[in-house]
């Protein structure tokens, strides 16, 4: 009887699991859809937004579309990252190649106002991880940038670079002495 209910429960368990992994599959089939229908949304508008003044009466209306866009991207992001939760495999990723992805993004869909610099190295390295995840947390972090500068513009920077801890230093930052791939976005906006 014990082995019977044992045996139900691993067979009730496997297929929620195979319910979840089809709902991730189809999730993720939609996003990329919706993704695809979003891109020329943003680009358009941000052409269109960098040929007249700000003054013209249709600036904030079209600013509130590539807002709504981007809201609506970043939503699409976290339903990739759901949809893919069984990928998360670590794999060596070379940063600086994910980085320079999300300038290019970022350059397509953000309002003149606001500057995009990069210090990129491409000789920063190769680092263990799972790509989707650095390419989300790169993308939330130059969002966050983004919202800060929002009302006035400014300055967004995005800095890869190497960097080989100490042993004084690595004991300070709770490191390994060693090399490291170090990951910096600032904005000029009003802070937290």
């Amino acid at each position: 009887y014990k082995y019977e209910a044992e045996k139900n429960q691993m067979q009730k368990q496997m297929r929620q699991m195979q319910k979840m992994e089809a709902l991730g599959t189809l999730a993720g089939g939609i996003a990329h859809d919706f993704n695809n229908i979003l891109q020329p949304i943003m680009g358009y508008t941000n052409v269109i937004l960098k040929t007249i003044d700000s003054s013209d009466r249709n600036h904030k209306g079209l600013s509130s579309i590539l807002n709504a866009s981007m809201r609506a991207r970043d939503l699409v992001q976290q339903i990739l990252t759901f949809a893919r939760k069984s990928e998360h495999d670590t794999q060596p990723v070379e940063m600086s190649l994910i980085t320079k992805e999300v300038v290019k993004l970022l350059r397509s869909s953000l309002p003149a106002t606001i500057e995009v610099r990069q210090q990129i190295s491409r000789t920063s390295g190769v680092v263990m991880a799972d790509p989707t995840k650095i390419h989300q947390i790169v993308m939330n972090l130059a969002t966050n940038a983004f919202h800060a500068m929002q009302e006035d513009g400014g300055v967004l920077e995005i800095r890869l670079n190497s960097i080989d801890t100490e042993v004084e230093e690595a004991g300070l930052i709770s490191l390994m002495p060693g090399t490291y791939v170090c990951l910096s976005v600032t904005d000029t906006g009003i802070g937290m």
